[in-house]
């Protein structure tokens, strides 16, 4: 009996391996043991990180909360302040040391960024060329009032301790005085950008901060080096801002002190725009130069707060043009939209809607996803390009139009990811842009009934930009990356995947749901790739971890493919069978159509399964006539790099 049973496996696994020989005897790279692999994830569960996905019961995470004094020389373009930081261990770890960030440290000619920018070309990120030298000047470090022990590396600080950090909560407050000048170009974050009136002054990564201390990797010290963005703590911000007079000051969070700095004037129209969902003006071009509408004082010190934030920018000028509405939110709160711009850029087609799309932006989102979270959203033009920071953005100020919207729209998008959401740029750099990319594609829908809607080519176009023959993987950090694949494996190629992902595999309300689930489970955390992916398989109820690996991982292609189609038994009114294949690394679901001669068309959609443990598929048709034409995904959107071969055609 023993010996029968074995001849007779041995029979059928002899017939199956023939069978699959003869499907698969054609060129393909697809093996399904790589995609489906049981072990994609790295780990299981731990006690600060569940295995849905979410912050477990002993998720902690540090805080910094921030004073910070500065003045502005609108001369020598110089800023100099002061900050005091409340740092609070929540860790369960005693901490001997402490590192910051000194982000300016990177315009230093002496700097790792600089020394790694191109020697010809250009760069987003700066030009090796440039004889700025830039970097801060630390004048005194003090820890709990005494003088500090430290050593300064790069765009890093490191603070020894005389006495440890104890865990569960111990604070500790930092003191540091320093200066330093901003640069004309600062990488695209920040910068100086001259206007007719008086320069445009777009100030970012100007303080020193707390690198981030998790669960993950300890203390987090990647050096800036421009390409690669911020990782940071939450807390609460107190900002007093000194500049001449004739400046108007818009910063992260609320303005406290409007009747010291503004006119009665200006006051009044502040207060109505907080009222208006059309917008106010606030300051007139006419004003810039005006003297009968400025203050009479030679300084003024603005001062703002924002609470629960990552980080806080501001921006000065005596050439701003100032207007403002009013934001409408869930639950009957309310919001203020903010553009300050100089004469240059004003107009209809210009600036002169940049608040209307600041408004429009933060409405929808906070819909879609999660309310915004902090008092007012200000649109600064400026000569960066395009750059988000808590409750206030910087745009180029000649943006115009559709360009003006999306830009705006793309930077406001970022409350979400990675202000509210905050994940760890540095090293992951898609989970900030290209979950913004996605959310973004929303909204190009929604704004004004489709005003500025995008009209994205199809994959016949696209895939071949996706996939091209230097593209790289998303899961790189961004200073790994080849500044050329920036755009794609940061931004478009993620945002597409989140819209294939929603649009074709598991549906608009599964993935909306668990997207949601994502962003309040996160937020104002830490999250890793795996509580994203981990969430979304969970809330889903799928398990994702072939799309994870072939879109996100590896940098794998689709190249779906029809092998043959035959009538079974010669008649085609018994039915028709197609034999499709999956040429290269990647699965997808297929969508299949045929139209019979008649003219009568179909579609059947089949699911990612059919490639678990074979590169070919075989598919019968309800046909009752004589087959016309068949095709895989016939709408081109799935980024197959091959399309001539997805047809058949008598």
């Amino acid at each position: 009996m023993h010996k029968k049973l074995l001849l007779a496996c041995s029979f059928i696994i002899a017939v199956i391996s023939s069978r699959a020989q003869f499907l698969d005897s054609f060129d393909t790279k697809y093996n399904p043991r790589d995609l489906f692999s049981p072990l994609f994830y790295p780990t299981g569960e731990t006690i600060t990180r569940s295995a849905d996905g979410s912050p477990n019961v002993g998720y902690w995470q540090n805080r910094a909360d921030y004073q910070v004094t500065a003045s502005l020389n609108d001369v020598s373009n110089e800023i100099s302040g002061s900050v005091v930081i409340t740092y609070k261990n929540n860790s369960p770890h005693s901490l001997p040391f402490l590192w910051l960030q000194l982000d300016q440290n990177l315009f230093n000619k002496e700097s790792r960024g600089r020394r790694r920018l191109p020697a010809e070309g250009s760069s987003r990120y700066g030009d090796a060329a440039s004889d700025f030298n830039g970097g801060y000047k630390i004048n005194t470090v003090k820890l709990n009032d005494n003088v500090a022990d430290f050593i300064i590396t790069d765009t890093r600080m490191q603070l020894r301790l005389n006495n440890d950090l104890k865990p569960g909560g111990d604070v500790v407050k930092i003191k540091i005085e320093y200066s330093f000048v901003l640069p004309e170009y600062g990488a695209d974050r920040c910068g100086i950008q001259p206007a007719a009136r008086g320069n445009i002054y777009a100030v970012a990564q100007w303080y020193p901060r707390m690198c981030v201390y998790d669960d993950v990797h300890g203390w987090n010290t990647l050096p800036y080096l421009g390409q690669s963005e911020f990782y940071l703590e939450y807390g609460d911000f107190d900002i007093s801002i000194t500049v001449p007079a004739w400046h108007i000051v818009v910063c992260s969070g609320e303005l406290q002190n409007p009747v010291d700095v503004l006119t009665p004037l200006q006051y009044q129209r502040l207060e109505n725009a907080k009222k208006s969902d059309k917008t106010v003006t606030i300051r007139s071009e006419k004003e810039v130069s005006d003297p009968e509408f400025a203050r009479k004082e030679k300084t003024l010190t603005w001062h703002y707060k924002i609470h629960n934030a990552r980080d806080v920018a501001w921006a000065s000028s005596k050439s701003f043009i100032w207007d403002a509405a009013k934001i409408n939110l869930p639950d009957n709160k309310t919001a203020l939209a903010m553009s300050v711009y100089p004469a240059e850029s004003k107009g209809k087609d210009g600036w002169g809607r940049a608040t209307e799309y600041t408004k429009g932006s933060i409405e929808n989102y906070s819909k879609r996803w999660l309310p915004y979270p902090y008092p007012v959203a200000t649109n600064v033009a400026s000569n960066v390009g395009g750059m988000e920071y808590p409750g206030i953005v910087f745009c180029g100020y000649r943006a115009e139009a559709d360009a003006l919207f999306g830009v705006t729209d793309h930077e406001f998008g970022h409350t979400w990811f990675p202000m509210i959401v905050g994940s760890n740029e540095r090293k992951y750099g898609w989970m900030d842009e290209g979950f913004n990319t996605f959310i973004n594609s929303l909204a190009d829908d929604d704004f004004n009934d489709g005003e500025y809607k995008n009209f994205t080519n199809t994959m016949d176009v696209m895939a071949g930009y996706i996939f091209n023959p230097n593209s790289e993987a998303i899961m790189n950090t961004p200073d790994a990356m080849k500044e050329s694949n920036i755009s794609n494996s940061l931004y478009f190629k993620p945002g597409y995947g989140l819209e294939l992902l929603r649009n074709e595999i598991v549906g608009a309300k599964r993935f909306d749901y668990a997207l949601r689930l994502y962003i309040q489970r996160w937020a104002y955390k830490h999250p890793t790739p795996w509580d994203f992916f981990k969430t979304m398989d969970n809330a889903t109820g799928e398990d994702l971890s072939w799309f994870w690996k072939a879109w996100f991982m590896e940098n794998y292609r689709l190249d779906q493919s029809i092998l043959s189609v035959v009538y079974v038994d010669g008649n085609p009114a018994r039915g028709s069978l197609v034999t499709i294949a999956n040429l290269d690394q990647m699965a997808m679901p297929v969508v299949i159509e045929y139209e019979e001669i008649g003219g009568k068309k179909i579609r059947m959609r089949l699911p990612v399964e059919i490639w678990n443990n074979t590169a070919s598929f075989k598919i019968k048709l309800p046909t009752r006539e004589k087959l016309f034409k068949v095709v895989i995904d016939p709408d081109k959107v799935f980024p197959d790099m091959n399309f001539d071969n997805n047809s058949w055609m008598k």
